[in-house]
């Protein structure tokens, strides 16, 4: 393949040139478009490398932030704690109100209480015919 290149252009200098020059053809293109887009991100966004003190500021933040959900944590367990508490002496004392409340509720007798027959059935009507 390289002796065919090479008598068709004449020299192996001319050869590599020519791989030069197509690969030029398309770095060139792509480094002037991606310098082109770092300009333009430039004025949306920094493009410059974060700096250890950001670094920092970030990990006392996330920090901080652990800790204040550790003590949400805490807090919403002793609540919920309190809550379960206050909610099993509720239960306790259910049972008791009943006796302490006489005649709240009027005791029903269900063996009195039946419910009505159901209507009688309509008599058909007598048709006396005419002669």
């Amino acid at each position: 393949m390289l002796k065919i290149a090479v008598l068709v252009f004449g020299s192996i200098q001319e050869v590599k040139y020519m791989c030069y020059t197509g690969l030029f053809k398309r770095i060139i293109p792509f480094a002037l478009t991606f310098a082109a887009g770092l300009f333009l991100a430039s004025f949306f966004v920094s493009i410059g490398l974060p700096t250890s003190r950001w670094r920092m500021e970030r990990r006392f933040d996330r920090f901080q932030e652990t800790q204040q959900l550790r003590r949400d944590n805490d807090t919403l367990r002793e609540r919920v704690r309190i809550l379960q508490a206050e909610n099993e002496l509720l239960k306790r004392t259910a049972d008791d109100m009943d006796y302490m409340i006489p005649n709240a509720v009027p005791p029903v007798d269900l063996e009195e209480h039946h419910p009505p027959q159901p209507p009688r059935e309509p008599r058909r009507m007598r048709v006396d015919i005419l002669r």
